[in-house]
């Protein structure tokens, strides 16, 4: 990189820190301004920013976004706000002439998402999905071997994927279990895996259809099971002291520092009762989409599981591809859920994780299993530092970055399960959004 380029970081909660504390390790970019409601969230950034040895940035409310790009001399946008807010800031971004980066999902419903790409055909601009998945080595592998025509041609996909009872509850604890913050798990969670999937296979969604309910947590269904505790949320209440599900903001300190503290500037509340009233989303979902190779794929979403992790089946015309990793094994519920790592937020490590397999079963032949690097569950299975040097320091990848046009396809597959939850019927991805 020959020049420096100035970054800003639009909303600075959890998922914000990994551009932080990347880009503040980069030479060739200066961290130059934060935006967020939340002054308090914009300091522990600085923190962040300062331990790397870099010069705190300026910071300014969401109201001032546009002042922002012009004061601060922004070149590129990094958009991690809540999921529902993300247009706003990718059109802004991308009218005055920045490169934006965005979280996925790239928005959260049909009218935003046809912003976001009528902004990018106006304008040429470069728009980013960060969707980190495609950067992890396993997939890559497996994406290499379908490619390769190991399996010849793909007919059928299953997708199995288990959410384990830290990990999965914690979408039922915040803001993400609003379905109009978040657009529910087929849009925030699972359209990495819908991205994924159009990756591996080099194919579009043409119909989905599918079918959802919230079967484990809320109020009623936390009564039903006897897992309910009484108590709107965890912190400093005594009925949730020992219970395996409540999530103790002041045991940890970057909880604490990102959230706890900054409660008495915007009243959000990180810890609330799974067994709660008002969520909105599901947490059991099956979905069938059909894609215009041909392939079909049958999907199925548990957020409420005793381990972790996800199994993908390829049937082709010439064999079978199997993956499976397995990112936490079966363990004793703590008393006490204290960290925002692991399985709470699946960005790291688990101290009981599994592992991943490859195995190839040929038609008439022996299955052959294939050789995988040393598997790192940190950082999504090293996704996220490969996606930050191919984002950011031009590295080349086998992957390749995630373009507008897939954070739509994705986002689109998540909209038209959500459709077909509701009405009971099959949903074409034209019907949803035009994409180009």
């Amino acid at each position: 990189m020959t020049s420096t380029k100035r970054a800003a970081i639009v909303g600075t909660g959890h998922r914000a820190q990994l551009f932080t504390e990347g880009l503040a390790h980069r030479e060739h970019i200066d961290v130059a301004a934060f935006c967020d409601p939340n002054p308090v969230r914009m300091e522990h950034h600085n923190r962040l920013l300062s331990v790397a040895g870099r010069a705190p940035a300026a910071t300014y409310g969401p109201d001032d976004f546009k002042k922002l790009l012009d004061v601060e001399r922004i070149d590129t946008v990094v958009v991690t706000t809540v999921d529902v807010l993300h247009d706003e800031y990718i059109v802004a971004a991308l009218r005055a002439g920045c490169r934006v980066v965005t979280e996925k999902p790239m928005t959260t419903d049909a009218d935003r998402c046809r912003k976001v790409l009528d902004a990018v055909a106006d304008t040429g601009g470069d728009l980013s999905v960060a969707f980190n998945y495609r950067f992890n080595p396993v997939h890559e592998l497996v994406r290499r071997e379908i490619s390769g025509g190991s399996i010849g041609e793909v007919l059928s996909v299953h997708f199995e994927w288990l959410l384990d009872v830290r990990h999965g509850a914690d979408y039922f604890r915040r803001w993400h279990r609003e379905k109009d913050k978040s657009g529910g798990l087929m849009v925030h969670k699972a359209s990495h895996h819908f991205d994924l999937v159009n990756w591996w296979l080099g194919t579009r969604p043409q119909r989905v259809f599918g079918q959802g309910r919230l079967g484990f947590y809320g109020r009623e269904n936390g009564e039903r099971t006897g897992y309910r505790r009484d108590y709107e949320r965890a912190h400093n209440s005594p009925a949730a002291a020992d219970d395996p599900f409540a999530l103790h903001l002041a045991d940890n300190d970057g909880l604490r520092a990102l959230y706890l503290d900054a409660e008495s500037v915007d009243g959000y509340c990180r810890d609330r009762n799974v067994f709660g009233d008002g969520i909105t989303i599901e947490d059991d979902m099956a979905v069938l989409v059909g894609y215009d190779s041909g392939a079909s794929m049958s999907y199925h979403l548990t957020a409420y599981s005793p381990c972790e992790g996800y199994r993908v089946m390829f049937n082709g015309t010439a064999g079978r591809l199997e993956l499976d990793v397995e990112e936490s094994v079966w363990q004793r519920p703590r008393a006490k859920v204290t960290s925002a790592k692991g399985s709470v937020h699946g960005d790291t490590a688990l101290d009981n994780a599994g592992g991943a397999r490859i195995l190839v079963r040929p038609l008439w032949q022996q299955p052959r299993e294939i050789e995988i690097p040393e598997f790192d569950h940190a950082g999504h299975g090293g996704g996220d530092a490969r996606m930050l040097r191919a984002l950011f320091d031009g590295e080349d990848s086998d992957a390749a970055t995630a373009t507008e046009v897939d954070g739509a396809l994705a986002l689109a597959t998540g909209l038209a399960a959500n459709s077909a939850f509701v009405h009971g019927l099959p949903v074409a991805i034209d019907d949803v959004v035009r994409i180009p």
